[in-house]
């Protein structure tokens, strides 16, 4: 490992305690220089490194807010130089995200961060509460993917964040078809996936999969406490290992949609909620509750299919592959 890159890790786990130069130099067995000329690469690479003369280097203590610095940090080495746009509040990451594009200031890779929301957006044009303290972020990626498998991408990202849920926060997370993610019977997480065309040729040029996942229900209004629930920080730099476990699993996911076997349909086929379940089908436009809007068509999930459907059989022994509407599990009295 590079002195560089050993300096990082030594004041990223001491966040907030001096190192002197000394130290640094005597546990890595290079002269003071070598040191010196480390920290001034973070500084230029935009870590945030103090320096207090007798005392030494330190990166400021760690907080839950996500910045520049303990995102790079959290994310590992290859992804650490793709652009990262991250904000206090912002209208919608997706938007910012399509707004980026369209200025040429983002590409395939980059993601858009935010603390909260003003105007987050859900599927099928409803709102999404995006209140203070939650992790609001977009991922852009640049498939070579026609409309036919754009259901697979929003798999990919589901996987993704159930994964890295587990990993960071340590709570089993399982995905509702086709894009929400829930934790102890309570939705944590909503993915919306939105595709930049080219209507001529009928391939995605641009993809921005948003994803917004509760980290705190304070001030959610008491409609939403009956289903929402939040995952676990443990630690205040949890929300920037949490934020860089979805970039990095959703851009590794995503790339596998055109392998014969991806291995994150196995994962949302393992952590699938509804499948094996009696559910209700909704079909048609509604405008925001399917389930008072629409009329539900009683039904079984069987299991995903190679392209993210989820195959049913309805009362009558029809069979179906949905790639999309809503279900609900249906609990039978």
């Amino acid at each position: 490992m590079a002195v560089k890159d050993i300096v990082l890790e030594t004041l990223q786990e001491g966040r907030g305690t001096y190192v002197s130069g000394e130290e640094l130099s005597d546990s890595l067995n290079v002269s003071r220089a070598a040191v010196w000329k480390a920290i001034k690469s973070l500084r230029d690479d935009g870590y945030n490194i103090e320096a207090v003369t007798n005392k030494g280097y330190r990166m400021p203590p760690a907080d839950e807010t996500i910045t520049e610095d303990s995102l790079r940090y959290a994310l590992p080495p290859h992804l650490r130089t793709g652009k990262c746009f991250i904000y206090d509040t912002i209208d919608s990451t997706n938007l910012q995200a399509k707004k980026l594009l369209l200025d040429g200031k983002a590409g395939g890779g980059c993601a858009v961060i935010a603390n909260h929301q003003t105007a987050g957006r859900g599927r099928l044009g409803r709102s999404f509460f995006s209140p203070e303290n939650g992790l609001y972020l977009s991922v852009i990626i640049d498939p070579d993917l026609d409309m036919s498998k754009s259901v697979m991408v929003t798999v990919a990202a589901a996987a993704a964040v159930a994964t890295s849920i587990e990993d960071v926060c340590g709570q089993n997370a399982r995905i509702k078809w086709v894009n929400d993610i829930y934790v102890d019977d309570r939705k944590v997480c909503g993915i919306l996936t939105e595709a930049m065309t080219d209507f001529e040729s009928g391939q995605i040029n641009n993809l921005v999969i948003g994803i917004g996942i509760n980290t705190d229900l304070k001030g959610f209004p008491e409609e939403l406490l009956q289903t929402a629930g939040a995952v676990t920080l443990r630690n205040p730099a949890d929300k920037s290992k949490l934020a860089a476990e979805v970039i990095r699993r959703t851009l590794e996911y995503t790339a596998q949609i055109q392998d014969p076997e991806p291995e994150f349909l196995e994962i949302y086929r393992t952590k699938s909620l509804v499948v094996g379940q009696n559910i209700l089908v909704f079909k048609g436009k509604y405008r925001n509750d399917p389930t008072s809007e629409l009329g539900g068509i009683p039904a079984k999930a069987l299991g995903i299919s190679n392209n993210g459907g989820l195959e049913v059989i309805y009362t009558d022994g029809k069979r179906e592959i949905l790639t999309s509407g809503e279900v609900t599990i249906r609990r039978i009295k």
